[in-house]
């Protein structure tokens, strides 16, 4: 007799967002990503996909998730090189649970309006926060459930019911999705570095120092990584040999650096341009 094996399925990853408003081509500190939940919170789940994206420890943040505040990142070697994590719950239910960070310039200031007006920092935060977000998104968080128009959405986000909380994002991390356009067009997403590293056959040190620093990367088959930083997000592109051999021949006689060259060799593909224009990037690798 034959035994029949059966398939063991990977547990599926905890799903955190559902609904997502994209500011990142906002001006820097207020590029975030509005990324929401109409469904109940596991605030377990949450807590742990958190404290890993933004270097918490667990026990902290979900001590966040349930009672609020705010966590300053320590000192390193006597200096602060991180600001605060930030997490907001309006007890009277009016407005969801929100989170976010600041870097170290809004920290300062955070900490200089607590002290003057003698407020907590979790206040002093939120307004420094708030003062920096693009118009379109503080008229959004100042309707109910980001003004969405349920009848449109999908009902799997529609029968949740109203947000249940909105994390401000930035980060690069395994439960974030980003996208890299690649040779033939197509969109592909990768969650963390490791799994971007893993898509391009590349070390998790060469991708993590990609995507924070931004230029280029020579990969396999003689094709290339472009990424670009704008406004502190990374936009990665992968381009075929042909495209790089254009692009670096463009370099060489215009004077142009390979970036500006690369994006000008995107702009007169009509494969890679078709899926720009349909995704709004806008042109940007």
């Amino acid at each position: 007799m034959f035994k029949i094996k059966k398939k063991i399925e990977k547990p599926k990853p905890p799903i955190l967002y559902n609904v997502i408003e994209d500011y990142s081509e906002f001006d820097a500190p207020g590029n975030v990503t509005a990324c929401a939940m109409t469904l109940p919170e596991d605030q377990a789940a949450h807590a742990k996909i958190l404290a890993e994206s933004y270097d918490v420890p667990l026990e902290q943040m979900t001590q966040l998730l349930a009672e609020g505040g705010v966590y300053v990142y320590p000192q390193v070697g006597g200096l602060l090189t991180r600001g605060l994590f930030a997490c907001r719950i309006d007890t009277t239910g009016a407005t969801p649970k929100q989170t976010w960070v600041l870097d170290l310039m809004q920290f300062a200031e955070a900490e200089q309006w607590a002290r003057l007006r003698a407020v907590p920092l979790i206040e002093a935060a939120t307004e420094v926060f708030y003062r920096t977000l693009p118009e379109e998104l503080k008229t959004k968080l100042a309707k109910k459930n980001l003004g969405l128009d349920y009848r449109t959405l999908d009902r799997a986000v529609a029968k949740g019911g109203d947000i249940k909380f909105i994390d401000f994002r930035k980060d690069w991390s395994p439960h974030f999705k980003r996208l890299c356009i690649m040779p033939d067009g197509r969109l592909v997403e990768t969650g963390g570095l490791e799994e971007f590293a893993q898509l391009h056959q590349i070390t998790v040190s060469q991708a993590k120092k990609l995507v924070e620093e931004g230029g280029t990367m020579d990969v396999a088959g003689g094709e290339v990584l472009a990424c670009q930083i704008v406004n502190g997000q990374p936009a990665v592109a992968r381009f075929s040999a042909k495209n790089y051999t254009k692009a670096k021949e463009l370099a060489a006689s215009k004077g142009l650096h390979i970036l500006d060259a690369l994006s000008e060799v995107a702009y007169n593909d009509s494969v890679m341009m078709r899926t720009l224009q349909r995704k709004d990037l806008g042109g940007r690798i």
